[in-house]
């Protein structure tokens, strides 16, 4: 399980400018007295308005007593590789012919092609959308009856349909695992993992009654404070890297939009959390 969670993100005004030839600032280390997770790292970064100096900031996962032996991602400036793979389609949808990896022409990119009729088959990324709902000074959190990462908290969040926005989506993920209708306050943070080929959208939200409970694919839901948030079993590291940007806005009083890549270690399953790197952390 997580057992400390290290968060190099913005400890500065998002409109602070980072000059070249300035002293570095030194970190500073963040931690509820009740917190159950360990205390993180803040280090200066810049918001979009100043882009062209913004300092990337990088997330790592520590290891549980019970992995002792499993590989972490590093908390330098090293960043993981980002190239996702993508499954490969054997057989052509239109047709059923065989199909061979190609780089079609005017592409740079291989692609499954049939061999036969000579379709092209594009693979594109999955978008994933879902809220953070706030209510008295807690979040709710679902426990997953599905694999993966079955037994572990979540925030209320699944693929978005053809024919939905991406609020629709978030809303109606929301009252399918928790039963809850919501309102959206704002946009909070998009997450991209080029390595599974998943972008996720996270929406602040509210409860229109504080009402809830567990939807089909959950096991039970429940509002967490902030210092009581079950860090150590978090089912994913979207849900991770979301609810660290937000202990860090609750704290520093003031919300804001983030957007930030997760890179994930190869070979890593779906409810591995312990081996990520977070850069590009933009806010404003």
């Amino acid at each position: 399980m997580l057992r400390a969670f290290h968060f190099l993100g913005s400890g500065v005004s998002p409109f602070h400018k980072w000059k070249p030839n300035s002293l570095p600032l030194l970190p500073k280390i963040v931690s509820s007295p009740k917190s159950k997770g360990a205390p993180f790292e803040v280090f200066p970064t810049v918001s979009s308005q100043s882009s062209r100096y913004f300092r990337s900031f990088q997330m790592s996962a520590c290891l549980s007593e019970s992995n002792l032996d499993s590989d972490v991602a590093s908390s330098s400036s090293t960043v993981l590789p980002s190239t996702a793979h993508k499954p490969k389609i054997s057989f052509c949808q239109s047709c059923g012919g065989p199909t061979k990896q190609v780089i079609p022409e005017g592409e740079e990119r291989m692609r499954a092609v049939c061999t036969l009729c000579e379709r092209v088959f594009y693979e594109n990324p999955k978008m994933v959308v879902g809220c953070l709902v706030e209510h008295d000074n807690k979040v709710l959190l679902c426990k997953r009856k599905i694999q993966p990462s079955y037994g572990l908290w979540t925030l209320p969040a699944g693929y978005m349909e053809i024919g939905e926005s991406a609020a629709e989506g978030a809303t109606r993920e929301t009252l399918e695992e928790a039963n809850a209708e919501v309102e959206i306050l704002s946009p909070f943070a998009q997450l991209d993992i080029p390595l599974i080929g998943q972008t996720y959208i996270i929406f602040r939200a509210k409860l229109k009654k504080p009402l809830f409970s567990p939807g089909p694919e959950s096991l039970e839901c429940a509002l967490f404070s902030l210092d009581e948030i079950p860090f150590d079993c978090l089912a994913f590291s979207s849900v991770v890297v979301t609810l660290k940007m937000y202990i860090e806005d609750v704290t520093a009083g003031k919300f804001r939009s983030h957007y930030c890549i997760i890179n994930k270690r190869p070979g890593a399953g779906p409810s591995d959390t312990r081996g990520f790197a977070v850069d590009y952390h933009l806010h404003c």
